[in-house]
């Protein structure tokens, strides 16, 4: 047996204990994300990914695909088919670089603004409600277990 073997034997010693509650949390997570994106859908037929890049955008004014790809922790494939959608449905729109004309920006359109003052939020109502009531302190410790969270989970896309 090597040093490796024995040391991922002993890492993974106990996992079990572990397992259950992390998937029936990540489930339940998954479920909640699911009924509010049907709720997004009802309002302006946005996906939660569609939102987010629109919320993007608005705080950012124009980005690149390479940049807005890194914002909203997106492949390039994927937000490519999400910008079609979003620029056929005039919600954004694409414009060339005046000085490098390779160069090509994404920003909001008059229309994508509009339905952005009228959109949810990303997270549910009772999710933010909830979260707002806890400590500080809590709210960054959450947000810091969630973010590692899904950086264990490494690119599933």
């Amino acid at each position: 047996m090597t040093d490796e073997t024995v040391s991922n034997k002993s890492n993974s010693a106990g996992l079990e204990a572990f397992e259950m509650p992390l998937f029936q949390a990540m489930r339940r997570l998954q479920q909640d994300a699911e009924v509010h994106a049907k709720r997004l859908a009802r309002y302006g037929g946005l996906s939660p990914v569609q939102l987010m890049i629109l919320q993007v955008l608005a705080s950012e004014g124009q980005l690149t695909a390479s940049d807005l790809s890194w914002r909203v922790s997106l492949t390039a494939a994927t937000l490519s088919g999400q910008i079609d959608r979003l620029e056929e449905r005039g919600l954004l729109q694409r414009q060339r670089d005046d000085q490098d004309r390779r160069r090509q920006w994404l920003l909001l359109s008059d229309s994508g603004r509009a339905l952005l003052q009228q959109a949810p939020a990303l997270l549910p109502p009772e999710f933010r409600s909830r979260f707002a009531a806890l400590a500080q302190w809590e709210r960054h410790a959450l947000t810091a277990a969630l973010l590692r969270a899904a950086e264990l989970c490494g690119d599933m896309e």
